[in-house]
């Protein structure tokens, strides 16, 4: 069982930044895929950001491409989300999943979910 606890969400005026972390409880972070989802009030949760492995490759959804960055540190067991040029349409609770293998990311059926962490962006 793989325990994950995300940090760093918070109020941030639309323009800021945040980053989010993710922290494994396991050695065996570095096999798992990792991903970002998020859920606003009201709506079902959506995909957000993939990254694999050995972080040689990410994916992101088209809504935050070019203005969010997954990464991961395998030797810290953290995973982590930049996001710049926040929108009041980031608002929503942000979770952060492991899977063993990217696509199950995309299929949003990750074998590992975090408790969530809030992101508020105000206008």
């Amino acid at each position: 069982q793989v325990q994950l606890v995300e940090s760093g969400g918070g109020l941030v005026q639309a323009g800021g930044s945040l980053r989010l972390s993710c922290a494994a409880s396991e050695r065996t972070f570095s096999t798992y895929a990792m991903g970002w989802f998020r859920q606003a009030p009201g709506k079902e949760r959506e995909f957000v950001a993939a990254i694999t492995r050995g972080g040689d490759s990410t994916r992101y959804s088209v809504a935050v491409n070019g203005r969010f960055t997954i990464s991961r540190d395998n030797a810290k067991n953290t995973a982590y989300l930049q996001m710049n040029s926040l929108k009041p349409d980031d608002t929503a609770v942000y979770y952060c999943a492991a899977a063993d293998a990217v696509v199950e990311v995309l299929r949003m059926s990750p074998r590992y979910w975090g408790q969530g962490t809030q992101v508020t962006v105000s206008s």
